[in-house]
């Protein structure tokens, strides 16, 4: 049976890993001016009609909200499933006038519903399914506005349509359901609460027989008893595939129209309802979307990020298991870019009046067909595969010796072997026709990167070939990797309306849990391991399923963000940042988008040297593991808390988890 755990001993409630933060404003390419000051914000104004009709005394209003000097997150709360590694607590949602949560248990197929009248005390009290909607379907993501629930429905078979559906929160009340595309995942309300944006990611069939097309569902929720969608397709893109990735758009899937190439995975909208974005992370790209009118009108790319540059400096090697080598290395890598590929996505409004986008770039490769053993022998039309390490990439001999093993068949279609260019790599001993040391598992050889991007191609898009010794030749079997790509950018980045970049957080989270910078007010990043309190450098880049797993994750996507937050408070707003792999979630003060900081961090996992977690009896002993893998974050405002104080809900996927954080306000 799913169980409620309270805290044991008191080092759950030192838990809390104050705030502030390190004004390291880290600017990529795009990037502000560090030391611009932050706004003004405009003077307070009291919502509706001060007439009150008649003449009357204006109705009383409530008083403004402090402004915090910073916040601290602190663990008062938290749900169990009992279930460890299935995605049994992933996407949260939250419904103030019945003060109920409600939780995506993927493992189950289905929503939990939790009571938070007591936030440090949650229970379940029901669970619904989506079956009587769609016969063998599951529950996707769930979100809420104003009392009420709107839950994705994935198909058995998930390049079908799938459905959505509207239930009163108090009761789960269906009131309305409607088809719409293939895999619908991310559910958003617009703020007018008149319409429910959904991201249909449209992924194709495991041995990508199937591509169904992307697309976003936009229902006009206002008669919740007549629910009516119309599609914002992407298919009036189709002609424009070569012009979109010539300014960067990822195109590239097997035979794929752009519509279906696309897979829109997150949404966020604007403050007037009008205008939506949409992540498109396999692509590196955000959508625009117009909600009136229902049409997607522009592709912007996200562009790259330039690893060469120090601020920009990360770990590429998790050692492969050799002590000598697992150690913290972050450091600038020239010739490698990262993708940013976002998965969460918010928006807010910032006090000079505009909109911001702030995307937490997790990073996501295509990989389908891995396990089929006829794509392994070379059927390039059972699967694509595009991530490669750098080591069976670039290599003298050429791609046939990992033939039958995990060699690409599209990338041996386009060359028989890859080299890397001098001129770039050769600080790390690339030479004309050899990558030399560059592939070494101390130097880039271990980093996990994408075959698809960075050989040398002519004016046509086609590869440009060389001979084995290095030269370029026109009869030749060799790519030229003039960049690596890797992906994700392990961090966090505000653009504008248009997608130009403002401001990225550079190295900082890297540099944060690796003990090389602190906290804006100089605290240093700190977890429990059991009720021992060490520094987070002790388990650098561990991964979220298993124990004893120090610089795990540094030859992949690092400490992984995932899902991003916004939440205001007074004249602040504040941006709560899940970090997937290495746990835990880091604050923001982004009131600034040129200048934001780091506020504070918080880690609630306690155990993290159990090798085979899941050898546990998680219904009985997978409280004193804590929390592991967050996925989605919730905030809620002070005025809509069932303690009257702001909270953050967060679903930890790998722990089956849902947490609750109360938000202490400082000075």
């Amino acid at each position: 049976m799913p169980t409620t755990h309270l805290f044991p001993h008191a080092s759950m409630l030192r838990l809390t890993l104050v705030a502030a933060a390190v004004s390291i404003a880290l600017t990529a390419c795009g990037g502000g001016d560090d030391d611009e000051g932050i706004v003004p914000p405009p003077p307070v104004v009291n919502p509706g009609d001060n007439d009150n009709g008649g003449g009357s005394e204006p109705a009383p209003q409530p008083p403004a909200e402090v402004t915090p000097g910073t916040v601290e997150l602190e663990l008062i709360g938290r749900y169990a499933s009992g279930v460890f590694g299935k995605s049994a607590a992933e996407i949260p949602a939250f419904d103030a006038a019945s003060k109920r949560a409600f939780i995506v248990n993927s493992d189950a197929g289905a929503l939990d519903v939790l009571d938070l009248s007591d936030p440090s005390n949650p229970r379940r009290i029901d669970t619904l399914h989506s079956e009587a909607i769609l016969a063998g379907s599951s529950v996707n993501s769930v979100a809420s506005h104003n009392g009420l629930v709107a839950i994705a429905i994935e198909a058995a078979n998930k390049t079908d349509k799938g459905h959505v559906a509207l239930y009163q929160a108090a009761d789960l009340q269906l009131l309305g359901q409607v088809e719409v595309g293939a895999l619908p995942d991310n559910l958003v309300f617009t703020p007018d609460g008149n319409t429910l944006l959904v991201a249909n990611e449209g992924e194709p069939s495991d041995d990508y027989q199937i591509d169904p097309e992307g697309s976003v569902t936009v229902i006009d929720i206002r008669v919740p008893t007549s629910l009516s969608a119309r599609t914002a397709g992407f298919s009036h893109f189709n002609s424009q595939a070569d012009a979109l990735r010539a300014k960067g758009v990822r195109i590239f899937g097997p035979n794929a129209t752009v519509a279906q190439d696309v897979e829109p995975e997150y949404i966020a909208v604007s403050a007037d309802s009008s205008t939506a974005w949409v992540a498109l992370q396999e692509n590196n790209a955000l959508a625009k979307l117009d909600i009136a009118s229902a049409t997607i009108t522009d592709i912007l790319p996200l562009g790259y990020k330039d690893h060469g540059n120090p601020r920009n400096a990360i770990d590429v090697s998790d050692g492969d298991g050799d002590a000598e080598l697992i150690e913290v290395d972050i450091k600038p890598w020239p010739g490698l870019v990262g993708m940013y590929m976002p998965d969460g996505i918010a928006t807010y409004t910032a006090p000079d009046g505009k909109t911001y986008i702030i995307t937490a770039n997790e990073g996501d490769a295509r990989a389908w067909g891995e396990e089929d053993a006829d794509y392994i022998a070379g059927d390039a039309s059972k699967g694509f595969v595009e991530q490669w390490r750098v080591k069976h990439l670039v290599h003298k001999n050429g791609f046939d010796r990992r033939a039958g093993d995990d060699l690409p068949p599209q990338l041996r279609a386009l060359a028989a072997g890859a080299l890397l260019n001098p001129e770039v790599f050769a600080y790390c001993g690339a030479t004309p026709g050899d990558p030399g040391d560059c592939r070494d598992d101390t130097e880039l050889g271990r980093l996990t990167v994408t075959w698809t991007e960075g050989y040398r191609k002519d004016a046509t898009g086609n590869p440009v070939m060389f001979n084995a010794q290095g030269q370029e030749d026109p009869n030749g079997d060799r790519l030229m990797y003039d960049q690596l790509y890797a992906f994700g950018a392990r961090s966090i980045a505000i653009w504008d309306e248009n997608v130009e970049l403002i401001w990225e957080s550079g190295a900082q989270f890297e540099r944060f849990i690796a003990n090389q910078i602190p906290t804006r007010n100089g605290k240093w990043c700190t977890l429990f391991n059991g009720d021992k309190q060490v520094d987070c450098v002790t388990f650098f880049n561990a991964n979220h399923e298993e124990g004893a797993s120090l610089d795990n994750r540094s030859d992949n996507k690092g400490p992984e963000p995932e899902g991003v937050t916004v939440g205001v408070i007074g004249e602040k707003t504040f941006a709560f940042v899940g970090l997937e792999r290495f746990g835990g979630v880091m604050v923001y003060d982004v009131t600034n988008p040129r200048n934001p900081t780091l506020e504070d961090y918080i880690n609630t996992r306690t155990d993290w040297t159990t090798a085979d977690l899941d050898a546990l009896d998680w219904p009985t002993e997978g409280d004193a593991v804590g929390d592991l893998g967050p996925e989605g974050l919730v905030f809620v405002p002070a005025q809509d808390s069932p303690n009257g104080e702001p909270l953050l809900l967060v679903g930890n996927e790998v722990s089956g988890t849902t947490s609750i954080f109360k938000l202490n306000l400082q000075d």
